[in-house]
C-alpha cells in the first residue's frame, strides 16, 4: 500500500485508528494543515500532499519512531531535497525508410528515446516521448525544459538524481564519472566504497535505482514497448504516455499488484529494451562513454561557469558530509 492510499485508509476508517497514528482526531488533524498551508509553512506538490507530510512528522514525534522508518512506510526518501529521478529509456519503434537512421539506437534496433520523470514510490510524474532513439539524453532533457510548459521544474534547492548521460547542473544531480557506480559492484565481501567520491556514487545509484525498476516493469507489463507495431510515427509516440498513465492508475488502485511488488525489490537489476544494463550506468563508469553521451555533443548546455559550478559545489558539500557521517558510524 502506498503512503497515499495508507493515509486514506487512515482518515477513512476507524477513528480510534488516527488516533493511535497522529494522537489527534481527524477535525484537528484537518484544521492544523489548513492552517499550515495559510501560513505557508508547508504546500502541496507533485510528490507529496500536505496531510502527508503532517502525518509523517506526527508519527515520528509521538511513537518516537525513526525517519528511515516513516520514510519506508510511506514509501518517500528521506532525503527531502530530492524529488525523483529522471532519465531516458528506448522504446521499440518502426521508422519509414529514410528515417530508419536516425531512430536506430544504440545497437541496430529502431527505437525512441522516451524521458520519464518518477517518484520514489514508482510513480511516473513526467513523460517526453518522441525523440529518435540516435538522441543523447541530454539532449532530449533541454528540449523538454525549452519547450514543454509543463516540465516539472524542481523549487530552487531542490533537484532530481540523473545519470552521467547528463550535466551536472542546478535542479539535476548527476554522479561522479570515472568512478565505480554500479550497485552490483559494491557488493560482496571487500567491496564497500572506497573514498567519499565512491559512497557518493553508490548512494546516488541506489536513490536513482527506482527508475531503473520502473522502466522494467513498464517493459515487463506492456511488451508492445519491446515491439512496436508498425503505426504512424505519432501514435508510436503516444503509446509509452498511455502505458504510463495505466502504469499509475494500477498504482495508485491495486494494492497487492504482484508486478509490483516483483520490482518493489530495491537493488534489482533491471535489462533495458537492448538485452543490456542500463546505458546510464555503464556512460558513469566509461569517461569516454560518459563524455559522447553528455555536454560534449549538446553545445545548447554550455551554461556560465558560475552556473555550473553552482551544482558542483552542492554535490561536493553533499559528499563531505556523507563522508563524515559514514566515518562516524563505521
Amino acid at each position: 500500500m502506498s503512503g497515499r492510499q495508507y493515509l486514506l485508509e487512515l482518515l477513512n476508517g476507524h477513528p480510534d485508528r488516527l488516533f493511535y497514528t497522529i494522537r489527534m482526531d481527524i477535525n484537528t488533524f484537518r484544521s492544523l494543515c489548513r492552517r499550515l498551508v495559510e501560513m505557508e509553512v508547508i504546500e502541496h506538490d507533485r510528490v507529496i500532499s500536505v496531510e502527508e507530510v503532517v502525518v509523517m512528522f506526527l508519527w515520528i514525534v509521538t511513537h518516537n519512531q525513526r525517519v528511515r522508518t516513516v520514510a519506508e512506510r510511506y514509501q518517500h526518501s528521506g532525503e527531502t531535497d530530492c524529488v525523483g529521478a529522471i532519465d531516458g529509456t528506448h522504446v521499440s519503434a518502426v521508422a519509414p525508410t529514410l528515417k530508419q537512421l536516425a531512430f536506430r539506437g544504440r545497437k541496430v534496433d529502431v527505437t525512441q528515446n522516451v524521458m520519464v520523470a518518477c517518484s520514489f514510490n514508482m510513480m511516473f510524474t513526467y513523460i517526453y516521448a518522441g525523440w529518435e532513439g540516435t538522441a543523447n539524453d541530454s539532449r532530449v532533457l533541454l528540449d523538454a525544459m525549452r519547450k514543454d510548459d509543463n516540465f516539472p521544474m524542481p523549487p530552487q534547492g531542490k533537484y532530481y538524481v540523473v545519470d552521467s548521460g547528463y550535466p551536472n547542473m542546478p535542479r539535476f544531480l548527476a554522479p561522479y564519472r570515472g568512478e565505480r557506480y554500479h550497485l552490483r559492484r559494491f557488493r560482496g565481501r571487500g567491496n564497500h566504497p572506497r573514498g567519499a567520491m565512491e559512497l557518493f556514487n553508490y548512494r546516488h545509484s541506489s536513490l536513482r535505482n527506482v527508475i531503473e525498476r520502473c522502466f522494467g516493469l513498464l517493459k515487463a507489463r506492456f511488451p508492445i514497448l519491446k515491439s512496436m507495431h508498425p503505426y504512424l510515427l505519432g501514435k508510436q509516440r503516444r503509446i509509452p504516455i498511455a502505458c504510463c498513465a495505466i502504469h499509475n492508475w494500477i498504482r495508485m488502485h491495486s494494492i497487492n499488484d504482484e508486478m509490483f511488488e516483483q520490482y518493489s525489490v530495491d537493488a534489482r537489476t533491471v535489462e533495458d529494451i537492448e538485452g543490456t544494463e542500463s546505458q546510464s550506468n555503464t556512460t558513469t563508469e566509461n569517461q569516454q562513454e560518459g563524455d559522447e553521451a553528455g555536454i560534449s555533443e549538446t553545445p545548447e548546455l554550455n551554461f556560465s561557469q558560475a552556473y555550473m559550478a553552482q551544482m558542483e559545489n552542492v554535490r561536493d558539500g553533499i559528499v563531505e558530509q556523507m563522508w563524515l557521517s559514514y566515518n562516524n558510524n563505521t
